[in-house]
């Protein structure tokens, strides 16, 4: 009881610092709105976009590879998630998640995210018909994590992985890390979590279509030599997501959880995210969510439907996003427990 409480102690102790040291770090970074890899914002999952993104304690299945890899410590041997969205009319995010629980051992993950676009012909001023040349672009997040619960109220999880952007025949590529925690309380089946996302150096385009020819002299002119031209560097936009969960109902029939995230962002302000997951008969889910202080989002809405058959549990969901200023956003997704 004492090494619990020992260990609860020094849980509080850090995430207080972590929390209080993290965002006067960010505010040492003067590129504010100018982090690059944006993909790495967008929700996935349909249940982490209902309920606005307030699941950094909430995720307890393959979703949580892309919010909090300490949630993949579950009873469950096997959990699979595949999501498709179709993003602001021109762009498509597929993400798909895989854990399996070692016993004993800790529970191991790898998940995959891409946002791609179909190809688009190339105009300029002298062809604004088109030049007969295509481009496209896309981004990609591969990452493998790892889980452990070090006492049973008590899990830690960290993501090793690699990212890359790439538009025409320019790239920029990299590594990054996420780390998480989650702490159970009885009381109120509470869970408080914390999580740190897309921590890595800045990236840098470089291709192809960056290269010119310089004449390096003004005396001896046609002594022409390859060069590049420079890009700059851009940094990842790391987030940090602290997070209560907890039961409002638990009863036989009905079963109610609300979910408070507090989020800062090394590009943007800081933003409060709130969400409620209600859950009738353990089979149909109705939820709701909102983002406060987002230009981008607000309010959500998602429905789930929750089917066992055998040993096997089918979750399939759909969430409603209303934005601002671009149009709605609709998430579909598929978990698969077992």
């Amino acid at each position: 009881m004492r090494t619990i409480t020992k260990i609860t102690l020094k849980y509080f102790i850090s995430l207080s610092l972590g929390f209080g040291l993290i965002p006067g770090l960010f505010g040492l970074n003067k590129n504010l709105g100018t982090a690059g890899a944006q993909f790495l914002k967008i929700p996935v999952g349909a249940r982490a976009a209902a309920l606005g993104g307030a699941v950094t304690g909430m995720s307890d299945d393959a979703t949580a590879l892309f919010w909090n890899p300490a949630g993949i410590t579950q009873d469950h041997t096997h959990s699979l998630h595949a999501s498709q969205i179709p993003w602001m009319t021109y762009f498509n995010i597929t993400a798909v998640g895989y854990t399996m629980n070692l016993p004993r051992r800790g529970t191991l993950g790898i998940h995959i995210r891409t946002l791609g676009m179909e190809k688009m012909e190339i105009t300029t001023e002298l062809e604004p018909e088109g030049t007969g040349e295509f481009f496209d672009s896309q981004d990609i997040e591969v990452g493998v994590s790892y889980a452990v619960k070090l006492i049973d109220q008590f899990s830690m999880g960290f993501t090793a992985k690699f990212i890359q952007q790439r538009i025409w025949n320019e790239s920029a590529s990299g590594l990054a890390a996420d780390f998480g925690t989650l702490y159970h309380i009885e009381y109120g089946n509470t869970v408080i979590a914390m999580s740190m996302r897309n921590f890595g150096p800045d990236l840098q385009m470089s291709g192809p279509d960056l290269l010119v020819f310089y004449d390096a002299s003004e005396y001896y002119p046609n002594r022409i030599v390859p060069a590049n031209k420079k890009t700059e560097a851009y940094p990842l936009p790391l987030i940090f997501q602290l997070g209560l969960t907890s039961d409002v109902i638990n009863s036989a029939y009905f079963h109610s959880r609300f979910g408070l995230d507090l989020v800062h962002f090394n590009d943007n302000d800081e933003q409060i995210l709130m969400g409620l997951e209600n859950t009738i008969a353990q089979r149909f889910v109705i939820r709701g969510g909102y983002r406060f202080n987002s230009e981008k989002s607000s309010a959500s809405l998602g429905v789930g439907l929750n089917q066992r058959i055998d040993k096997l549990i089918f979750q399939l969901d759909y969430a409603f996003v209303m934005h601002e200023y671009l149009e709605d956003t609709r998430f579909l997704s598929l978990n698969l427990l077992f």
